[in-house]
Formats: C-alpha cells, sequence, structure tokens
C-alpha cells in the first residue's frame, strides 16, 4: 500500500474518533449497566437511572402504573393490574353489594330511564318510580347531551351514607330528590320460574359470594311449585368465584365425584369433590351454554356433563380455565396473576390457547363457521363443548330488525307505552295476566306506527312476515319488564323465540 493510502486511512481513523468523542460531549454520557436474563434487576436500574437522570421531576405513581400494567399485560390475557378504581368495582360486583342509590336503568334515547327501584333501597324509600327520567345529578345536566353512561353511573354511585340530589322528569313534573345513598345488593340470579307443570328454568350472570344462597333459594322455590327438571341457564355467564362454582356442582353430584382439579407451576395438583350431601342429586337437570360462558360457568358445566349428571345444549364455551390469585396493595389497587388452570374431571384443559389475536377469538368462530355447523368444534380449541348443538339463526333478523336494533326501537317504544300505561302496567304481578294484556292490546300496530314516526322505519313487503315473531317478541320483553315481574318477565316472553332452549325442552 502506498504511503499516502496509508495516511489517508489513518486520518479517517482519527476523524472517526474524534466525531465519537464530539457526540458524547454533545449527547451526553453513555451508560452500561450489565444485567441477568432471570432476574428483575433491569426494572430496578431503569427505575433507578430514570431517578437519577430524567431532565424533569418524576410522577412516581403514575410511572409505577404503567410498568405494573405493562408487566402484567406480558404474561396472559387475564393477568391484569387494577388501579384503586377499577379493583372497587370489581370487587363490588363479586362481593354481592355496592354502594349507590338502587335503580337500575336504560338509556333509549339519550335519557336515561328507571326500569326498575331496588326494593328497600334508598330510591325506592324516597319515592322514585319505573318510568322516571333523569335530568341531573346534584348541578349537572345528565339528560339530551350525550352524557356518557360509565360517568352517569360513576355520579350516582357514592359512599353510603352521603347525598346525591338527583332531578327527574316524571309526566310534565320535574322532581328533585335528595337521596340517602346505602349498601344495594346485587344478584347474580336474573330470573327464576316454571316453564310449565313440571320443568323449572334459572338464570344466572355470575358467580358472587351469593350466588349459592341466591340459587338454592330460587330453586326450592321451583321444587314447591312442582318442579323436577331444572335448566340452567349458563349463557354469557362471565365466572366468577372458584368456590361457589363448586358449591353449585356439589348440590348434584354424589360422594367423592371430582367437580374439578387445579394445577400450575407453583400450585401442586389439587382436586375439588363433592361431599355427597347435595339436596338436588335426583333432580334432572340440563344446562345451555354459549361462547359467553366463561370461567366458573365452565367448571359447572364440565363437572355435570362428565359426571353424567346434566346434558349441555348450545354451542362451545368461552375457554377461560385460569386460577387467579389476588393481590393487594396498601394504595387500595390490586392485581390477579394466573396461578393454575382448571381442568374437568376427565382431564379436559378448560383454557383456550392464547393467541395474537386472543381477544377477537370469538369473532373469528364467526367467521370460521363455527357458530352455525357443529364439525367446527374441536376439543383442542379449549372450551366445553356441547352434547347438543344448537347453531345461530341469522335467518330471521331482517334489514328492518337490524335497522331497529341500530336506533334501539323497541326500547324506547317500551319507554313510551309504559308512560302512556303506566298505571296497568305497574299493577300486573302474574305471568298469564301479563300474556292476556299484551295480546289485547294492539301492541304490533302501535309498535309499527312508532318505528315508522319516530325512525322512518317501515318494513318491505314480506318482510315483516319473516321476522314479525322474533322483533314482536323482543318488543312484548321489553315491555313487560316494566310490569312488577321485572325480568323474570322479559326472559320468560324471550323464552319463545330461543332455539336453544327450545332444544334442551324437546329433548326427553
Amino acid at each position: 500500500m502506498k504511503k499516502s493510502s496509508i495516511l489517508v486511512a489513518l486520518l479517517g481513523v482519527v476523524i472517526g474518533v474524534l466525531l465519537m468523542l464530539l457526540i458524547q460531549i454533545i449527547g451526553g454520557r453513555r451508560h452500561s449497566m450489565r444485567v441477568g436474563g432471570n432476574d428483575w434487576r433491569k426494572i430496578e436500574l431503569i427505575l433507578q437511572s430514570i431517578d437519577e437522570n430524567y431532565v424533569d421531576s418524576v410522577d412516581h405513581a403514575k410511572v409505577s402504573e404503567a410498568v405494573a400494567a405493562a408487566a402484567l399485560s406480558a404474561l396472559d390475557p387475564h393477568s391484569a393490574y387494577m388501579p384503586p378504581r377499577v379493583l372497587e368495582e370489581t370487587e363490588a360486583d363479586l362481593t354481592g353489594n355496592f354502594d349507590g342509590i338502587g335503580i337500575q336503568f336504560n338509556v333509549p334515547n339519550d335519557t336515561a330511564v328507571v326500569i326498575e327501584v331496588i326494593p328497600g333501597g334508598p330510591s325506592e324509600k324516597i319515592g322514585l318510580q319505573p318510568g322516571d327520567r333523569l335530568l341531573k345529578v346534584d348541578t349537572t345536566n345528565i339528560a339530551g347531551v350525550h352524557f356518557p353512561q360509565d360517568s352517569m353511573v360513576r355520579r350516582i354511585k357514592g359512599t353510603a351514607g352521603s347525598k346525591v340530589l338527583v332531578t327527574v322528569k316524571r309526566g310534565r313534573e320535574v322532581i328533585p330528590f335528595e337521596i340517602t345513598r346505602g349498601k344495594i345488593p346485587t344478584y347474580s340470579v336474573d330470573a327464576a320460574f316454571m316453564v310449565d307443570d313440571t320443568t323449572g328454568y334459572l338464570r344466572f350472570s355470575k358467580f358472587s359470594r351469593t350466588t349459592e344462597t341466591e340459587f338454592l333459594k330460587s330453586s326450592l322455590e321451583l321444587l314447591q311449585s312442582g318442579m323436577r327438571e331444572l335448566i340452567i341457564d349458563l349463557r354469557d355467564n362471565s365466572g366468577g368465584y372458584l368456590d361457589q362454582a363448586y358449591r353449585l356442582s356439589n348440590l348434584f353430584l354424589p360422594r367423592k365425584a371430582m367437580v374439578v382439579y387445579i394445577e400450575g407451576r407453583h400450585r401442586k395438583r389439587e382436586e375439588y369433590r363433592a361431599d355427597g350431601r347435595g339436596p338436588f342429586q335426583d333432580l334432572g337437570v340440563k344446562v345451555l351454554v354459549n361462547e359467553g360462558s366463561a370461567s366458573a360457568s365452565e367448571i359447572l358445566a364440565g363437572a355435570l356433563q362428565d359426571n353424567g349428571r346434566a346434558r349441555l345444549y348450545g354451542r362451545r364455551t368461552f375457554g377461560k380455565g385460569l386460577v387467579q390469585e389476588p393481590f393487594f396493595f396498601s394504595d387500595k389497587s390490586g392485581m390477579r396473576i394466573t396461578v393454575a388452570r382448571y381442568y374437568t374431571p376427565s382431564g379436559r384443559c378448560i383454557q383456550k390457547p392464547y393467541s395474537e389475536d386472543y381477544e377477537y377469538e370469538v369473532l373469528r368462530r364467526y367467521e370460521s363457521g363455527e357458530m352455525v355447523h357443529a364439525d367446527s368444534m374441536r376439543v383442542e380449541k379449549g372450551g366445553i363443548l356441547p352434547d347438543v348443538f344448537v347453531p345461530i339463526d341469522t335467518t330471521r333478523a331482517g334489514q328492518f330488525y337490524l335497522a331497529c336494533n341500530r336506533k334501539a326501537t323497541a326500547m324506547r317504544f317500551a319507554s313510551a307505552f309504559f308512560d302512556a300505561h303506566k298505571a296497568e302496567l305497574s299493577a300486573i304481578d302474574d305471568y298469564g295476566r301479563l300474556l292476556d294484556y299484551l295480546d289485547r292490546t294492539g301492541l304490533e300496530r302501535q309498535f309499527l306506527a312508532f318505528a315508522k314516526a319516530q325512525d322512518g322505519l317501515t318494513p318491505k313487503a314480506g318482510e315483516w312476515d319473516i321476522e314479525k315473531h322474533y322483533m314482536m317478541t323482543q318488543v312484548q320483553a321489553l315491555v313487560g319488564r316494566y310490569s312488577k315481574l321485572g325480568d323474570k318477565a322479559y326472559y320468560h316472553l324471550f323464552l319463545q323465540t330461543d332455539d336453544t332452549f327450545k332444544a334442551a325442552i324437546a329433548d326427553r
């Protein structure tokens, strides 16, 4: 190599070194910190470095919340960090009570309408009634301003003993109610009633601390009415406490029958078996499930199915079979960490596989045809498979029905109908009387007129013949909910168009 070429090369090296030194002077010092692959030292170093080097003051609470949430989200779809407000709401939902004023409401047309006033609650004691429109909470206007429903709920809720001013519209009157909040019971059993002389129906939405007590009370009332067979509706039951799923299973199973077992890397296999003292061991049982049946509801369904105590009807369940333990912090936040998996008595793992689109997995079932074809269901996909598959019927939801659902036409009609017939509806406490009343009110004619006048919707020629029964059953159920029967009327009426329920009834 020529001498001049060597000098050029050396000059390039010198310039490179000088540039690196200049970058370090301008940009700051580089820090090299050694970390291992199997410890948490990197997290500690990151937080320590932020404290020692970040340009502005650091909000430790904010950073800690972000780190906690990110760390748990990297584990599995159900391990989660819960800030204080989220933890409080979650615990209240499952413990069976919360602080509030004791009403249930819908928002059919940008104004909240009271559907039910909980018996014995603060609102009933002070005089709130079904049909009242909520206008204000304290000084905040919540009607006709597209006020978010979750924000509305948070403003109404509050610590027991505190006061809230709720202004309602009743007919033409505007009435302010000062309400002292109290402890409001929440119920997991949505409805329980006899569907014929010997068959009872019981639907519940979650497994809370009070589920076994509620279930026993409702079941014993049905037995007194002549029940010899019980249909348990677990559809869209999101689960809850493991001990409640065990307790309910125990009511139906013989001594030593396995209910479920759990196992994890840090949790040895633990089996849950029936004690043989359950009062319903000779009662006929059928269970309705769907893609919304999850966690504890899958434990109950799997236990009854594997032990030959019940046949399952519907579609493959959600597939959430993770045991999660709660951990609480002194700042009233908490986390739930997955510590094991659930297995049915036959050894089936309930948990479905994790995937990149895990949260959209149920949607994928629609796309793959699983909701309409039984041969698309697979055990390895997780969840509990029904004994009798019942597909979704997409033929009866035409354009008129879909348009009404988008505009909440049926819900708004039910509210308007109640306003016009409040005294009559509020006096009905018998299902037979309710059916007679709905049959002679000309509900179909009134609903079609309302849909046309309010939303400009009219079914096309021939369309109404296909949709009529399905649509009007929904209308009747929403109207019936305003009677004293409440949700009992709502679910009882809906069973008229329920293919899964019909499949269970027909399977003798």
